[in-house]
């Protein structure tokens, strides 16, 4: 496509409408009141890993990382859809004796905006 073309292109509607940023929060209660244990957070990791790909397989998202502290981890997940990117990571996180004691908040809308609706869910 030369400069032309670029510069008189019409824009997809892709291009200047943006799907809301809906999120996934998982929170994991760790062993103890700070960074839990070397061997939970390398589990925590590999269900990571299990999580991202489950997301990458169904093209609903992404597993943006973690944060641990105050005896939790909380993971971070983003997609178009907060229902469907649960819907692809919940078996896995079901399964898991790491999410006993845990919860998953589906957040509808940036985090940003006050009125985006939330839904919390026990694991």
């Amino acid at each position: 496509m030369g400069f032309l073309d670029n510069l008189f292109r019409r824009p997809k509607p892709s291009d200047d409408v943006q799907a809301p940023e809906h999120a996934v929060l998982v929170h994991l209660k760790l062993s103890d009141a700070a960074l839990g244990t070397a061997p939970e957070r390398e589990a925590i990791h590999d269900l990571e890993h299990r999580l991202e790909a489950a997301i990458a397989t169904a093209r609903v998202g992404e597993l943006d990382g973690d944060e641990f502290g105050e005896g939790e981890c909380t993971l971070f997940m983003y997609g178009p859809d907060a229902d469907s990117l649960f819907a692809a990571i919940e078996q896995e996180l079901r399964i898991s004796p790491l999410s006993a004691g845990g919860w998953v908040i589906k957040r509808y809308g940036p985090a940003s905006d006050p009125a985006s609706a939330e839904v919390r869910l026990e694991l």
